[in-house]
């Protein structure tokens, strides 16, 4: 049997899908009569502290977020079930997308033209060729690396930071906390698409800020941040980007989300806001890929993508 505890999405459209594409495999919402000890698969985005009780007989418990550092911190999360991330390529490309957008925008010197034109002013200054501008992504896993290769075709110097050694064709790859600030002082655009793991939280400080390259992009370095709220401080943003320390800075994530009115984010000519909409799990392709997940683990097939747990993704 498959539970779905879903709050904050339709789940009932879900699970109507679920139904449809697993058919005649049985699947449950909460509030339906069933026993719990029955349910095999559990598919979850912000379960209730209740989520799990009585669920002897789980098996696999299926992430409907990309990121699953909030999952992991659950109270109740059973010690030993499996939890399986969703991977998918449309949310890839809208992460992609959201990216390659901001990284050209700042490239561009969109700041500093628009500050030009709201004083009607004609200041030709003309923005660097792609090739010189670098490009570093914090994360290198199935994000950073689509988001890399979307950005090599357009020209960008490529380089990325990650946990472990990568590999990657035509980036230069730095691991380990070693290799920070080499990977930073080089870095014009810094990307974050770190999981948030206690290591990772509040990365983006004044201290990194600081280490970026300075002198290459006009107005200062930028940062751009679409994977958890928890990365940034924001106190030290609102300090950077008054004193020049950064020149912009895109944000889709926010340590309380929504953003408080009174946040000073807000008023920052330099800052642009973006409301969590970087990527979505769209249900189409998410049902499309548990389905399967859960087909062939009923086959006797070992899950995929398997978090662990150790990491934090």
């Amino acid at each position: 049997m498959l539970l779905l505890h879903l709050s904050d999405v339709n789940e009932a459209s879900w699970a109507e899908a679920f139904a449809k594409a697993l058919a005649p495999y049985p699947v449950v919402r909460r509030g339906d009569d069933f026993d719990p000890a029955d349910v095999r698969y559990m598919f979850v985005w912000k379960p209730k502290p209740d989520a799990f009780d009585g669920m002897s007989g789980l098996e696999a418990i299926l992430s409907l977020g990309a990121g699953v550092d909030a999952l992991l911190k659950h109270p109740n999360l059973p010690a030993d079930v499996p939890v399986v991330r969703f991977v998918d390529e449309d949310l890839s490309q809208r992460m992609s997308d959201y990216v390659v957008a901001h990284v050209a925008m700042h490239h561009r010197l969109y700041t500093r033209f628009r500050r030009d034109q709201k004083a009607r002013r004609w200041s030709q200054l003309y923005p660097p060729s792609a090739s010189q501008s670098t490009v570093g992504i914090m994360g290198l896993g199935v994000l950073g690396q689509d988001a890399a290769r979307r950005l090599a075709p357009l020209g960008f110097t490529l380089r990325g930071w990650s946990r472990t050694a990568k590999t990657i064709e035509g980036m230069t790859c730095f691991s380990g906390a070693g290799s920070f600030q080499d990977f930073l002082q080089g870095t014009d655009i810094l990307v974050n698409l770190l999981p948030l793991t206690p290591e990772t939280t509040g990365i983006l400080s004044y201290e990194t800020f600081r280490a970026l390259r300075h002198g290459q992009l006009e107005g200062g370095p930028v940062i751009i941040n679409a994977a958890r709220g928890g990365h940034q401080r924001e106190a030290d943003i609102v300090r950077a980007l008054g004193d020049g320390t950064l020149g912009a800075a895109s944000l889709d994530v926010f340590e309380v989300e929504p953003l408080p009115p009174e946040s000073p984010l807000w008023d920052l000519e330099n800052c642009y806001i973006t409301p969590h909409i970087a990527a979505i799990s769209d249900e189409k392709s998410g049902v499309r890929y548990f389905s399967q997940i859960v087909r062939d683990h009923l086959k006797g097939k070992p899950l995929i993508n398997v978090v662990d747990r150790h990491r934090g993704y």
